[in-house]
């Protein structure tokens, strides 16, 4: 419920603030803050207001090396004096740590920065400028208490974030004891499933209470807690009120008056009463968009898509891409050397190594001390249309596919996406379009396409895996979309014989299998062909049936299929 006077945008600058003053409190009991906005004023306005937190600010990279972290020898230091000279990496001692263009942060440093959370000695600021497909890693994520999203903030509804007022020490606020197991009630109520929500809750709570000179945790401060921690991370709304409840038990009479008063004034809080949970459940409802699992099922799809089929995929090597840490390697004349990396290995062993040798080099280097560069790219993704070019019906399901094509076609630069074309009829099938992203080129090739004659099914599933290895070893990752109505009745030697062309085709679909291209099977038929959905299981590919499907759906069906 938005309060008398505000707008969404100061109401969500206002819970920012008090975000990070609670964070200002305990910063390393709260994890940090998880900020999605764009780069501008507004972000700029909140990272000034971090000046107040406690601990000293430490800028981090996505990239960052593991001896910049944790420490290593200091190479200059270590050749001129001849001894191992040590320096401490960015996490020797407690800092915030700012962590900028979080939403590209690798796995490797995702892990390294959980774990240096769990040890509660520092503070994470994570600075997510990423769009709906991109977005913090889900572990590192759950160790910030706070999730900020100002994206929908102008900088006429910001204000300075004052420093917060000298408080109390959270650890020393009372807590009830039903507040825990009303906390964790409420998150399992919002479809919360990570323990660490209600610790978080129960810590801002209390540093709300601190921050504020209470010496215990009372209503409003769990209001304060759920509203920062739960809304963010809810993924249901909690059940209505207006859903009748089973009554109370009447409670058991007690022939003793005396003994029951003295149990109630033992049992009564010592301020405020217990709080029911649904006036926490009513403030975090409050604050949950009406379209909340729309936003979730979306940024899920996203997610998968960027993860698994929908994108291309991660590929190591030793020339291009995003640096990665070096590893031990040889001069083979393919790989490029890490000179700071060898040298590095090498200078503890140079006292050593000198006494050894007994001449008096300058350095001693080692195969073994040899470190080699690798980087890692993203690799384009290839999508291998095959489409069945036979019968009656051939020439609709051929205008379905030139529009479906060219719809994604429109969307390739953005995704970087090649689409290539395959029909099969009569005897044999044809590579009609080469894998490419143009949109003329496509045109030109299916202006006219002649159809009728047999389903040469296994012939189509061949060329599509000879066209998708050729993109692989290309450098592309294929997924192959096969459009049929799956009456094979042409084997692959150009006989005709529907048993023996039902066999060829689930081998080649095995074959597939076992190369390990991605694949989906669009039932293009009047109705549903059981053949072609045992196909698919051969396959291993979801199967989509969309009979009298234009393009506008077909091309729908194939982004949906590749999304999850």
């Amino acid at each position: 419920m938005m309060r008398p006077g505000m707008t969404a945008g100061t109401e969500t600058w206002a819970r920012t603030a008090r975000a990070v003053a609670l964070l200002a409190i305990d910063p390393a009991g709260l994890g940090g803050l998880w900020l999605r906005a764009r780069s501008g004023p507004v972000r700029d306005q909140l990272i000034a207001g971090l000046a107040s937190l406690p601990l000293p600010p430490r800028r981090l990279h996505p990239a960052i090396a593991d001896d910049a972290l944790f420490g290593g020898t200091d190479l200059a230091a270590t050749l001129s004096q001849g001894r191992i000279v040590r320096q401490q990496g960015l996490l020797a001692t407690a800092a915030t740590l700012i962590l900028p263009m979080a939403e590209r942060t690798p796995p490797g440093l995702a892990a390294r920065l959980c774990q240096t959370l769990d040890a509660a000695h520092h503070t994470l600021i994570a600075l997510d400028e990423g769009t709906q497909d991109e977005a913090l890693p889900a572990g590192l994520a759950d160790r910030l208490a706070f999730h900020i999203d100002l994206n929908d903030v102008a900088m006429g509804d910001t204000d300075p974030i004052p420093p917060p007022p000298v408080a109390l020490n959270p650890a020393e606020v009372a807590v009830e004891d039903s507040i825990w197991s009303d906390l964790a009630q409420i998150a399992i109520r919002l479809g919360i499933d990570s323990l660490r929500a209600p610790l978080f809750a129960l810590k801002a709570a209390r540093a709300n209470a601190a921050l504020f000179g209470r010496n215990r945790v009372t209503s409003d401060d769990l209001t304060v807690a759920c509203e920062l921690v739960y809304a963010p991370r809810a993924t249901q709304f909690p059940a209505s009120d207006d859903q009748p409840e089973p009554p109370p038990a009447p409670p058991e009479p007690d022939t003793n008056p005396e003994s029951a008063d003295a149990d109630a004034d033992a049992d009564a809080p010592l301020t405020d009463p217990q709080i029911p949970q649904d006036i926490l459940l009513e403030a975090v409802r409050a604050l949950l968009p009406a379209d909340l699992l729309a936003r979730i099922a979306k940024g899920q799809a996203a997610r998968a898509a960027k993860a698994g089929a929908g994108a291309g995929a991660l590929k190591k090597g030793n020339r291009r891409g995003r640096p990665l840490p070096s590893r031990p390697g040889k001069i083979d004349g393919t790989a490029r050397i890490d000179l700071v990396a060898t040298l590095r290995a090498a200078a503890p062993w140079q006292p050593v190594r000198r006494r050894t040798a007994g001449v008096e080099r300058i350095l001693h280097i080692r195969p073994a001390d040899i470190r080699t560069r690798r980087y890692q790219e993203q690799s384009d993704r290839l999508l291998v249309f095959t489409v069945d070019a036979s019968g009656s019906a051939a020439f609709a399901r051929l205008a379905e596919a030139k529009g479906a094509v060219e719809l994604l076609l429109g969307q390739a630069y953005a995704r970087r996406d090649h689409v290539a074309l395959i029909a099969f009829r009569g005897e044999k099938s044809d590579l009609l379009l080469p894998p490419t992203r143009s949109l003329v080129q496509t045109k030109r090739r299916l202006a006219a396409l002649p159809g009728g004659g047999g389903t040469p099914l296994a012939s189509g599933l061949k060329m599509a895996l000879e066209t998708a290895l050729l993109g692989r070893a290309k450098g592309m990752t294929p997924t192959i979309a096969l459009l049929t109505d799956g009456r094979a009745n042409i084997c692959l030697d150009g006989t005709a014989n529907r048993a023996a062309a039902a066999r060829d085709a689930l081998h080649m679909a095995a074959v597939l299998r076992a190369q390990g291209i991605p694949a989906l099977v669009i039932d293009m038929g009047t109705r549903p062909e059981p053949g072609l959905k045992a196909l698919a299981d051969c396959l291993a590919a979801p199967y989509i049936a969309l009979p009298r499907a234009d393009a506008g759906r077909l091309s729908a069906a194939v982004s949906a299929a590749l999304e999850p």
